[in-house]
């Protein structure tokens, strides 16, 4: 595996070593003692997988405090174009976001340590995500932010008018909002 550190510290590309042949490919999604060579100490308890058409944007989210998440994420099928964004208050990269486009066809994953917004785009028809948490889901403790904040100023890689987003997130709130947990 390929550990690729982004401009914002904890934000990391895996790029996986795939061996192909004529009955197709095989590769390791996921070694953990490859990951904490790397830096990257989450134990994963939650495995989640969704699907989504052309437009969709699904996000900007995490959980707060306690039950905050790292999160490791792949696309299965298609191309998104995945989004994490810095909301540790602290940090000197707060409000700065890294983007990477994630595809069945060249198999990047993205680690996402906890302290980010995330949020991805879909790029093709139809795209399957998939992404694993170092932390069980909890309602109660959802935050999110607009996928249009101005302060943040995401380019999705989709027509503005051809974005399709929940009610949810619609009604998110903004940076300005974000409360101090980290």
């Amino acid at each position: 595996m390929n550990f690729i550190k982004t401009k914002i510290d904890g934000v990391v590309i895996v790029e996986p070593r795939v061996f192909e042949d004529n009955r197709g490919y095989f590769f390791e999604s996921y070694n953990e003692a490859e990951f904490i060579k790397n830096g990257i100490n989450a134990r994963f308890v939650q495995d989640n997988q969704s699907q989504s058409h052309y437009g969709v944007v699904r996000g900007l989210h995490c959980q707060l405090g306690e039950h905050a998440q790292a999160k490791l994420v792949r696309v299965l099928e298609g191309t998104v174009l995945d989004v994490a964004v810095d909301i540790r208050k602290n940090s000197p990269t707060f409000g700065q976001y890294v983007s990477v486009e994630l595809s069945a066809e060249n198999k990047r994953q993205l680690f996402i340590p906890r302290g980010f917004l995330h949020g991805f785009s879909v790029l093709t028809p139809k795209a399957v995500f998939s992404y694993k948490c170092d932390n069980l889901y909890c309602k109660e403790s959802e935050f999110g932010i607009r996928f249009d904040d101005p302060d943040i100023h995401v380019d999705w890689k989709i027509p503005h008018d051809k974005i399709i987003t929940s009610e949810k997130d619609n009604i998110a709130k903004g940076l300005k909002d974000v409360p101090d947990y980290w």
